[in-house]
This record gives C-alpha cells, sequence and structure tokens, in this order.
C-alpha cells in the first residue's frame, strides 16, 4: 500500500485548508461584482469541445459522444473556454467573462492541477491595453478583498495595489540575459535557431542539440527571465514573439511580435492576454503548424474546430484575456500549493491515502 499525503477530507487537513477555501468565495464573489459594475455579462462555456486546443505543448483530456443513429465522435474536455468565448463574440456579445473550470493532463505541480478555474474576459472593439488595467485592477480587488497587504509566494513579494511595472520580451531579454531577441527574429516573423543558440550558450543556458528555437526561448525565459518577474510590484511582460502568440495578432508597426502579454505577481504567470487574431485563414496556417510540432514531439495531434475558424469570419476586433484564478487565491492567502486553495483536489493516481 502507497502511503501519500493526508487527504483532503480528513477533518484537521479540511480545517488547515477551510480559510483559504473561504477567501475564495469571497474572491470570486468580488470579482463577479466588479465585471458586472461594468456591464460585463457572465457567460458558462460548454466544457466538451470538439478539440481541446491547437498549441504544441497543451494537452487535453479525451473523452467520446455516443450517438445512436451515427455512432461513437471523439471530443475532449476543453483546456480552456477560448473557442466557446469568440464564438459568442461573433454572434454578437461584446464585453463577456467566465469562472470556467478547465482540464489540462500533464500538468501537476504546485502551482498546476488537471482541473482548474480559468477567468477568462473579454472586450470587443477595445485593444489589449484596456486589459493590462483589467488586470491591475482585479488583482487589487482580491487582495482588499482578502485584507492582503503583500502577494506572496516561496519568499517573494509582491505589493497588488502598486501600478505594474510594463517590460517587453525584448528588453527582459537584454536585461536579465543578455541576449538581443529581435536579432534572432526576422521582419516576416521566422526565427534564427543557431544565432539564438549561440546567446543562449553564452548566457550559461544548456541546451539539447536538437532544441528548436523556441524550446531555447522558453528556456531562457524560465531560468533568466520569469525569477526577476513580478517583484516588489506585478511585471506585465508584453510584446511576445509572433512565433509564441498562436491566437494572437501581430503588432501594428512591428510583425516580429504579437499583442500579447502575461501578468507575473512573485515569479508566478497569472494570467495571459491576446489582442485576438480575427484571420481565419493565418489561425489555420499557425494551428496546423502547431499540430505538426505535436506530431513530431509527442506523436499525436487534436483535430480543428471547423466551426470556431469559420466564427472568425464574423468576430470582431476584440481583445482577450485568461488568469489563473486558483494561483490568484493562493497569492492572496499565503497558500504554498494549488491544492491548499481547491475545495476537492483530483486524488493522485497509484495512491491510497489513509
Amino acid at each position: 500500500m502507497v502511503e501519500g499525503h493526508p487527504p483532503w477530507w480528513r477533518r484537521d487537513i479540511h480545517a488547515d485548508r477551510r480559510p483559504a477555501l473561504l477567501a475564495r468565495g469571497r474572491i470570486k464573489a468580488a470579482l463577479r461584482r466588479w465585471f458586472e459594475a461594468r456591464d460585463f455579462i457572465e457567460v458558462e462555456a460548454a466544457i466538451l469541445q470538439v478539440s481541446p486546443g491547437n498549441e504544441t505543448h497543451l494537452h487535453g483530456f479525451a473523452t467520446a459522444l455516443i450517438d445512436d443513429a451515427e455512432g461513437v465522435h471523439p471530443y475532449y474536455l476543453h483546456t480552456s473556454p477560448e473557442f466557446a468565448a469568440k464564438k459568442l463574440l461573433a454572434a454578437g456579445e461584446s464585453r463577456i467573462f467566465d469562472f470556467a473550470r478547465v482540464f489540462r493532463n500533464r500538468e501537476r505541480t504546485a502551482l498546476h492541477h488537471p482541473e482548474f478555474t480559468m477567468l477568462e474576459w473579454y472586450r470587443a472593439g477595445e485593444d489589449y491595453d484596456a486589459l493590462m488595467a483589467d488586470a491591475a485592477a482585479l488583482l487589487a480587488e482580491a487582495a482588499r478583498t482578502t485584507g492582503a497587504s503583500q502577494l506572496h509566494w516561496r519568499g517573494l513579494a509582491a505589493d497588488p495595489f502598486a501600478e505594474p511595472e510594463r517590460l517587453t520580451l525584448h528588453e527582459a531579454f537584454v536585461r536579465h540575459a543578455g541576449i538581443d531577441l529581435l536579432a534572432t527574429i526576422a521582419d516576416n516573423g521566422a526565427t534564427d535557431r543557431e544565432a539564438l543558440a549561440a546567446a543562449a550558450l553564452a548566457a550559461n543556458i544548456r541546451l539539447a542539440g536538437d532544441d528548436s528555437w523556441s524550446d531555447i526561448f522558453s528556456r531562457v525565459l524560465s531560468e533568466k527571465i520569469e525569477p526577476h518577474l513580478g517583484r516588489g510590484c506585478a511585471t506585465i511582460l508584453c510584446e511576445y514573439p509572433i512565433s509564441e502568440a498562436a491566437l494572437a495578432r501581430p503588432k501594428p508597426g512591428d510583425p516580429r511580435v504579437a499583442e500579447r502579454f502575461e501578468l507575473y505577481a512573485c515569479g508566478v504567470e497569472l494570467a495571459n492576454a491576446f489582442g485576438e487574431l480575427t484571420d481565419p485563414a493565418e489561425q489555420r496556417r499557425r494551428f496546423e503548424a502547431d499540430m505538426d510540432e505535436k506530431q513530431r514531439i509527442y506523436g499525436e495531434r487534436y483535430p480543428l474546430d471547423e466551426d470556431f475558424l469559420a466564427a472568425l469570419d464574423a468576430m470582431p476586433p476584440a481583445s482577450g484575456i485568461a488568469l489563473g484564478f486558483d494561483r490568484l487565491v493562493m497569492l492572496c492567502t499565503g497558500a504554498r500549493r494549488i491544492e491548499d486553495v481547491l475545495w476537492t483536489p483530483v486524488a493522485e493516481p497509484g495512491r491510497t491515502r489513509r
């Protein structure tokens, strides 16, 4: 019999977790009021989808829909409400938000869980700078609700009421790794793997021979950049390379980068935002390229949601953002791991608990 952590339902364990769980409810209620005061409508995206998403390193849970007349059809638990939300924008909604339960496979750490809550919201006809202001306001609202004057995670602290630092990827790579990132990206978005590899090696980043440009980018980001983000105040890390922003539109004036930003506090990624791509042909091209890469690395690929691609033709210009709600609760309550702020965590496989 294998022993794991004590079960969450044991009375003493639940008593320890309960204050953070109650704070979770207060934060959700406060954020819901915040959205409603600004004329957002709460929606509920269907969990069952024909595609879980088409990013290379995103892994879904597969299931099947059985129809007596037509047989068995593969379906997936969604990894984000994004495709459904954008269909609602195409249908005519303009400001929407969703506290969505989402599911991601191959993800379980102190900050990751197979099932978690994603707070997503969208603004039709507004650019992604509006989302930066939203993210800062919601960070402060959550902290205010719990009485937290500082956010905390693994010895780092951030003031949730301070104006976030705004930093481009190019600036971050120069500052923290001594790498000129844009020098490795052509005007058409093509990337120079050898140039980035040489710069990464000079910055003492260990590489594998089959690492792609994207692999190297991710390694520099995680080892050299992210540990410095969100210290003292939140950080808005923006203008990602176009190759690292599968659903974002290019930045006007510089096609090498996209309208994408991530929000960090205490070194923790909290949110990911886009100025949304609405070109169905370009979106298809990006999805197919990502699925080719997924096939190469993992030996599998996911279907494209043709209904989503068709909806892009009718979707207005918009910006959208996904925030890890559980992580926000963690930082506001000082929880050490994501399970501490989930009412009923998913059991770890292969463990019998007493």
